[in-house]
This record gives C-alpha cells, structure tokens and sequence, in this order.
C-alpha cells in the first residue's frame, strides 16, 4: 500500500483550457488495459523537457529531442508495456512511425508530436497496435481526461498520480494540472518515470525551458526509490498560453505565481512516486544542511538514501543508525569533519539527536530512536557544519514485495 497516498478524485483534477486527454486499450503487452494515451493541444501551445541522462536512452526520448528543437508542440502520445528502449533504428523508426500516426489521425505535423513509452526494455514497440488504438484514443479525447490518462500511464504503480493547483494573475485565474507514475527504477537523472504537467498561463518558450528544469531539480531530480537511472525518464511542462497576456520577464510577480504552482505540483508528483515505491511502507525524508554548495549536500543525502542498509533497517524499524554515518562517510565529501557532523531522527512529532562529535550523541536513548523509526514518515536531518547550503532528498524504505515485484516483473 502506497505511504499516506490517496487516489486522485477526477473532480479534483482541473482542466487545462488547450489541452484534451484521451485513452483506449491497444493491447500493447497485456490484453484488457488502458496502455494508450493521447494529448492534444491547442494551435500555439509550447513545451519543454528533462530527459533521463542515461546513455542507452530510450527511442521514444531521443525522438522527443529532436522534435522538441522544432518550436510548437501539438500532441503527445503514450504507451505503456514496452518501453521501445534498447531497440536500436528499429525502435527508432517505430517512435518516429508513431508520431507519423497521430499527425496523420490529427492533421498536425510529425514533428509536433511527443512520443513516450515505458514498460519492459529490449522488446520491440507493437507499432500496429499502437496505431489500431489511435482512433478510439482520439474518440475519447475530453478536457477532463486527466483522471483516465493518470491510470493509463501506470505500469507497477498501485495507485494513480494527479493533483492540480490554481493561482490569480492579474485577475484570471490561471491552471496547473499534472500527472506522473513511477514506483521502481527511481534514480533520477530522471526515473522510470514519466512525468506531465501542464499550465494554461502564457509562458514564453525561455521561461518554459527554465522552469522545466528549476521544478525537475526540486522534485523529480530529488527523489530514488531504487537507486536506478531508468532509460525512459521524461518530464515535460506544457504552456498553451490559453490564458492571459504573455509572461516574458522571470523577475514579474507573474511569472513567479505560476512558478510557485508548477514547483507546487512538481513536487506532489515527485513525493507520490515515492510513497508508492515498489512494496515501500514509509516514506524518508533526508534533509542536509550546512554544506558548503547544494551539491555537497545532495551527493550526502543520495548516499543515504541509496543504502540497501539503511532503507531495510528502516523497513524494520530497527534503529541500527550507524548505517547512516557510514553513509555519510562515503558519500565522497572527502574533506568532511565528521567531529562537527551531528545526525536528528525525527517523525510524529518527536526529533532526537542521534550522533555528534564523531559518534553517538550522549543523549540518544535506542528506545527513542525505535520509537520515531515507526512513523510512516520519517526525517533524517545531516548538520554537515560547513556553510549555508541545503538539500532534500525523498525515499522509501525496503520491503520483502520490491523483490517479489522485480522478480516477477515481466511475468
């Protein structure tokens, strides 16, 4: 069960004036499930992108470059079952024949169209299953489609990931919708995680590029299940510019509302993705502060929050914590004082000092410790003692059902 997670409510989930979703079952790898998507957008709507840093990128993402450097952005198109990864110029001509398809059904250009795919590597894209779905997926098309597409792009997910913010610019009310999945395979550079989010504010395309990567650097780059870098990792922000007068100046009262909205919906996303890690039963929140760069402080928070060590002692609720300053330690901050260091463990309520001047803090009792580790959410805050800097990192724990689930993937 996912940590503290709810399912979305379709009434909850804003439409974005320019944008239309629609869903249909291809039978892309299992018969009986939604596992096609369809996004059309308004006639001048924009996009911009992170994509998974993997070399053995996806097809589908080396596509989404590509077109993406073209300007206007019409549709997107999703699959889920095979990821189209690892297909060599067959896989390539397969995501480029996809894009061919909607662009014929939609009567837009090839080139305006985003492909996405996510499932199983090394098995080739079914591009006539695709295509046979199309119709049916545009049949469906609705400005309140963000509820079916939000369960349609899951693939080991156990619950749907949407949410929606509205904020006023300058008297109009302006929307961010969103919608993401994720459950394994979560080491951004990105994760095996697509991600979308959508606005129908008037963003000018550098603004877009920015925001794009500021948001994906405080959520969907902050986060790891599993420790794996995916090879279809996508995250894409839409501006229809439906709304409003355009918004060109970063430093405009504008732009920063609908900048706080993005980040806010980027963020909900990012930390869902992780409250339903494969079989993870509680949600970690590793905030270190005092570094000397941000950087420092997430190449630390990642150490620790990629420990097998530490994430199974944390499903156990073991308060075994020297696994965490062993963490630390070879994070790689090679001229760290570990004197100056001090370690809390804090969750319902409750923080406590764990270790300090090079080890355990006097004042640490184990029993507290035990007491906080059975919190579903639990924080562990890093003083690196250093300088000013900070950085969050969310993870979960390990469970038995990671193993089963992975084991039992492709099955």
């Amino acid at each position: 069960m996912p940590v503290n997670l709810l399912p979305p409510v379709a009434d909850q989930l804003f439409p974005v004036k320019g944008v239309r979703l629609g869903t249909a079952e291809a039978n892309i790898r299992k018969a009986n499930r939604r596992d096609l998507t369809l996004i059309e957008l308004a006639p001048g709507s924009r996009a911009a992108g992170v994509f998974t840093q993997n070399r053995f990128c996806a097809a589908p993402v080396q596509v989404c470059r590509e077109h993406l450097a073209g300007g206007e952005i019409r549709a997107l198109v999703i699959n889920t079952g095979i990821a189209n990864a690892g297909t060599g110029e067959q896989g390539l001509a397969a995501a480029r024949a996809t894009c061919d398809a909607v662009a014929a059904q939609s009567g837009v250009a090839a080139n305006t169209v985003l492909p996405f795919s996510t499932g199983v590597i090394l098995e080739h894209l079914p591009v006539e299953r695709i295509v046979a779905g199309l119709p049916a997926a545009r049949a469906a098309l609705s400005d309140e489609g963000w509820f079916a597409a939000a369960h349609a792009i899951m693939t080991t997910d156990t619950i749907a990931k949407s949410t929606s913010s509205r904020v006023t610019v300058d008297g109009q009310t302006v929307t961010v919708t969103g919608m993401s999945k994720g459950a394994g395979m979560i080491r951004p550079n990105m994760a095996t995680m697509l991600g979308y989010v959508a606005t129908d504010a008037n963003l000018a395309q550098p603004l877009l590029e920015a925001l794009v990567r500021e948001a994906a650097d405080v959520s969907f780059n902050s986060i790891t299940v599993d420790g794996d870098t995916s090879t279809n990792d996508s995250f894409i922000l839409i501006a229809t510019g439906q709304v409003g007068s355009p918004i060109n100046d970063a430093a405009s009262a504008q732009y920063a509302s609908v900048r706080a909205a993005v980040i806010e919906v980027a963020q909900w996303l990012a930390q869902a993705i992780v409250r339903d890690g494969e079989g993870a039963t509680k949600l970690m929140s590793i905030a270190v502060e005092g570094g000397s760069n941000r950087d420092e402080c997430r190449q630390v928070a990642y150490a620790v929050a990629h420990s097998p060590l530490v994430k199974t002692a944390f499903f156990a609720s073991d308060p075994n914590l020297g696994r965490i300053l062993a963490a630390i330690g070879y994070a790689g901050v090679n001229d760290l004082d570990v004197n100056k260091l001090r370690v809390w463990l804090a969750g319902g309520g409750e923080e406590v000092l764990v270790a300090e001047k090079g080890g355990r803090a006097v004042s640490y009792q184990e029993e507290a410790g035990a007491r906080i580790m059975k919190n579903a959410e639990i924080t562990v805050r890093i003083d690196l003692a250093r300088g000013q800097a900070a950085a969050t990192v969310w993870t979960c724990d390990f469970s038995y059902d990671y193993v089963k689930i992975n084991a039992d993937y492709r099955s």
